[in-house]
């Protein structure tokens, strides 16, 4: 008889994984804490040693997982704000089910410290009023994501489904999403730069 392995110990990233795994094959009503436990073939109590806020930081974190993103500067401030565009849709993207805690949440922790990495990149390359110019690029991004995700049918998927949603191919979305993103962002890039 084969040696049984040890389990695999339970941690923060893990309990994030298997939600985020839960949210985007069921939707984000279906992530109980007994349902997330049994994902972790752990007690649903267990969980609350690394969260001990339960639900509430576990929706924190996973709005946090997906909005704390981060992008190199480039040679213009047009640069980098493309960078961390493209950066946080692909983020938005990977992970469908939890968009709606992204659109909600407040930005906290590594999400709240990434727009502040965001706006000092921006003012630094010599953009003016670069705290507003995120702002208004964030909710460009979240929109543009939220459209694109409806427009794929994944809400309409069958609950029962245990298969996360992928985006249409590995680069990003489809030629046509990929394409209507990039002449948005191009648009609210124009806007800035006139300001």
């Amino acid at each position: 008889m084969p040696a049984k392995r040890p389990p695999i110990p339970l941690s923060r990233e893990r309990i994030i994984e298997a939600a985020l795994h839960i949210a985007d094959g069921q939707g984000l009503r279906r992530l109980t804490m007994r349902r997330l436990g049994d994902a972790l073939q752990v007690e649903a109590m267990a969980i609350y040693h690394h969260l001990p806020r339960g639900k509430d930081a576990l929706m924190d974190a996973l709005a946090e997982h997906v909005t704390a993103v981060h992008a190199e500067p480039g040679d213009s401030w047009q640069e980098t704000a493309r960078a961390w565009c493209r950066a946080s849709r692909a983020a938005l993207r990977e992970h469908p089910g939890v968009l709606a805690l992204a659109l909600t949440k407040q930005p906290k922790g590594r999400a709240a410290a990434a727009l502040r990495e965001q706006t000092e990149q921006l003012a630094e390359a010599g953009l003016a009023d670069a705290a507003e110019a995120v702002r208004a690029l964030r909710a460009y991004v979240l929109g543009a994501v939220a459209v694109e995700v409806q427009q794929s049918g994944w809400a309409d998927a069958p609950d029962e489904s245990d298969e996360p949603w992928r985006p249409p191919s590995q680069g990003g979305g489809s030629p046509a999403a990929d394409a209507d993103f990039e002449r948005g962002l191009d648009a609210m890039l124009a806007g800035l730069a006139t300001r």
